[in-house]
């Protein structure tokens, strides 16, 4: 629903997706085939340091029911099964993984014009219950999520959050970690017609008065070009530049330097993914 307030962990997603999505300082390689008969295929291989791990994605889509099956490396078989039309503004899937027999899940996300809310129960003798819900608009919302570990009766976490949303910035305020952080995110289009945008992170620790803050920025150099940057109080300074060389096809190159291990050699990474 279009008015409705985002999933609970959509609260400051878009900063988030900013400061850190894309950023990769190993060598990374993605290929996806999409078949007219709804089905996709995607191959994914990542080489950090002398190690490589890789898997392959299997997505079939037919009317309302979306299968997705996964492989990697190590022989695990992750399958999610998901429909959205046997109760109304609802989505209910099924997920378990191979061999291990206690990885099944059920999630049910509802939507509502006022509200979102997220459940997911492990499908075991002892499972996990996580609840998360937003209310509001998409302007303004509200929300929390708590997780219980029945096996335990101990809660496995309990965070808050609120975000205020308009067409060309973002904020939101976190209390997470049990409520032992607080997190504020921005994010705010400074030239649309540009593709200029900064955003920024600050986090306070309770525990430890700890503070630490980043700031990013994106910018369209054409309409196939994008440039980010990201600064962090923490001495370390990355840079991302990435390319679309033809339709869905990326090449991605980022580098990250630590001001304070001057000693350590700056990090760099390359990442590439072709959609045919």
């Amino acid at each position: 629903m279009g008015s409705s307030p985002a999933p609970f962990s959509d609260i400051g997603k878009k900063a988030k997706d900013l400061l850190t999505k894309d950023y990769n300082f190993d060598q990374k390689f993605t290929l996806s085939v999409v078949g007219s008969t709804g089905l996709g295929l995607t191959a994914n291989g990542l080489k950090k340091d002398q190690i490589f791990v890789g898997d392959i994605n299997t997505l079939y889509k037919s009317g309302n029911i979306t299968v997705d099956v996964k492989v990697d490396t190590y022989s695990n078989v992750s399958t999610k099964v998901t429909r959205t039309d046997i109760l109304p503004n609802t989505k209910i899937a099924c997920s378990f993984k191979i061999p291990d027999h206690k990885s099944g899940k059920l999630d049910v996300q509802y939507l509502h014009p006022h509200a979102a809310i997220d459940s997911s129960i492990g499908l075991n003798p002892a499972p996990l219950l996580e609840l998360a819900a937003t209310i509001g608009s998409k302007d303004l919302s509200l929300g929390g999520e708590i997780g219980f570990d029945t096996a335990s009766s101990l809660l496995t976490k309990y965070n808050a959050g609120i975000s205020f949303n308009k067409p060309d910035f973002s904020a939101a305020l976190l209390l997470t970690d049990k409520g032992q952080t607080l997190k504020a995110t921005y994010i705010h289009a400074v030239d649309s017609a540009n593709g200029t945008t900064v955003a920024a992170e600050l986090t306070h620790r309770f525990s430890t008065l700890e503070k630490s803050f980043t700031l990013g920025s994106a910018h369209a150099i054409d309409p196939h070009t994008v440039v980010k940057t990201r600064l962090s109080d923490s001495g370390k300074a990355a840079l991302l530049w990435q390319r679309e060389w033809r339709p869905k096809s990326l090449i991605t190159f980022s580098g990250e330097y630590d001001s304070k291990a001057s000693s350590a050699a700056p990090k760099f990474g390359l990442s590439l993914a072709l959609k045919p």
